[in-house]
Formats: C-alpha cells, structure tokens, sequence
C-alpha cells in the first residue's frame, strides 16, 4: 500500500491519486473541518479552534483509513464578538455559510454521498443551526451532518473531568479556559505561553493539566469515529426536512 492510499488529508493528494482512490469506491465519507482565528486570552495562540478540530479530525481519519478523507479549505469563521481583540479574524454570518455551502457542493460533485462537518468554534454553531435545514434541502440524497466535536461529550464527563466548573457550554467547552487550554496541552504545548496562564484575569485556565487534556481528547476521538463509522455504515442518516407541497 503507498502513502498515497493511506493520505488522510484531501490536499496533499495529486488528482489522480484522488481520483483513483475515488474510482475504487474506497473513499467513504469526507469530513469538513471549520473553525476560526481569535483571540484566546493571553496565554494561548490564536490558531487555537483551527489546531484542535485539526488534531481531532486527522486522529478520527487515520483511525478509519482509509475510507475517510479530511478537506481542509476554511480556517475563519463567524468571530465579530471577539473583534475588540487586535488579530482576531472574523467573516460575516452569511460570507461563512456561503462558503461552507461551496465546500460542502464542491466535495458532493467529487462524488461523497457521506459528509461530516466538524466544528471547532462556538461562534459557528448557530448561523449553521439557523439555516441547516436549508443545507439538508440543498444537498438531497446526501447523508449531511453537522457537529461540533464537544458534543461528543456529555454531562457525566464534564462532571467527572473538569475542576473549575461543570456547566455546558460555559465551562465546556467555555473559551480559552479548562477544557480549550487542556487540550492545547496534551496537542500543541507550544501554543500554551505558561508565563501567561496565571497572568491574567481568568484563574480558570490555571487549572488545566495535558493528563486530563489526553483524558478529553481520548473520549471525543472515539466517539466521533463510531459517529463517523455510523454514517459510513448507514445507521446514522441525515433526515431531509419537507418541501413545501
């Protein structure tokens, strides 16, 4: 098998090698990363959302290889809430679904009939929650989901794991605090500025160690590969709302 069978990342392919492996019916489900680019207080990077949907979405493709491709085409999503911020990026509501939309369309007509969009930014869940039912009419006949990798999580976890609070979302996945800055731990360290974790307003981050960070990205791995291998395998399918008679 050459690498080109196991690549898990759509861009790294030649077309050919994308193609041959579409022809060959391996290729099973694509999953969209989306994300963004802000602030996170003063101690983590600001690529943060984009790495960690990053390492969860590469881990789930090579756990399933390789039937599962990640396309990788939008780092930005919806921040203007953090735009006080200098460096933050942010695009509007209807430029980010418009986008999402294109990728989504470009993936189908590469002939995926299973596609997963995977989030990584709170700002991104309701402008899609808004208008999915509008994606699911769009795209017919494809099995279309969308989550955000947290919520492969549920209460029990979060009470079990985290020791700054236990409400969801606002301590998980909160923003830049426990769980965010647990993750960047046990993933990236170089992303952490420890000098700065405690220097600033928010003691919550403080609490944060790459153990549990390893504990949380364990659990939402494997949950989000059997959701993904749920779709492949048709257990999971989206359900298209009606049109209008």
């Amino acid at each position: 098998m050459s690498v080109s069978d196991t690549e898990i990342i759509l861009g790294k392919l030649t077309r050919r090698e994308f193609r041959e492996r579409m022809a060959s019916g391996e290729l099973d489900c694509c999953l969209i990363p989306v994300a963004a680019l802000e602030q996170h207080l003063e101690h983590m990077a600001m690529e943060h959302d984009w790495r960690s949907v990053g390492v969860v979405t590469h881990a789930v493709a090579r756990h399933l290889t390789p039937r599962v491709l990640v396309a990788e085409g939008l780092m930005c999503g919806v921040s203007e809430h953090h735009m006080r911020h200098p460096g933050t990026m942010t695009l509007s509501p209807g430029t980010f679904l418009i986008v999402l939309g294109e990728l989504i369309e470009s993936m189908v007509r590469a002939g995926f009939h299973n596609v997963i969009i995977v989030n990584g930014h709170g700002g991104n869940v309701e402008p899609v929650r808004g208008t999915w039912d509008q994606f699911l009419r769009r795209f017919e006949g494809v099995n279309l989901h969308f989550l955000s990798y947290w919520d492969t999580l549920v209460q029990a976890d979060v009470d079990e794991l985290l020791q700054g609070g236990s409400r969801m979302p606002d301590d998980m996945p909160g923003h830049a605090q426990e769980f965010e800055t647990s993750i960047a731990l046990a993933k990236f360290p170089e992303n952490v500025r420890s000098d700065a974790v405690a220097d600033q307003a928010d003691p919550n981050p403080s609490l944060a160690t790459r153990e549990q960070g390893e504990e949380w990205f364990d659990r939402i791995t494997k949950r989000l590969a059997i959701f993904v291998e749920e779709v492949m395998n048709g257990r999971r399918k989206s359900d298209i709302p009606p049109f209008h008679p």
